[in-house]
């Protein structure tokens, strides 16, 4: 897969620099990669309703 550069500013910097040091990371790069994921599994896990209440169902042919 090709590399996509990311632009980064001083407050973006910062947070990964952060992310690094709460995680034990090496560099910047496996910072944005780690947040990237991160997003990406919790995003995909409200699309699916993992995490979702349960209700029971009505069987006495009741609409509500």
């Amino acid at each position: 897969m090709p590399e996509q550069p990311i632009p980064v500013d001083d407050r973006m910097a910062a947070i990964l620099d952060e992310v690094c040091q709460r995680c034990g990371l090496e560099t910047r790069e496996q910072a944005a990669e780690f947040l990237i994921r991160r997003r990406i599994r919790r995003g995909s896990s409200s699309l699916t309703g993992r995490g979702r209440a349960l209700y029971p169902v009505n069987n006495q042919g009741d609409s509500r």
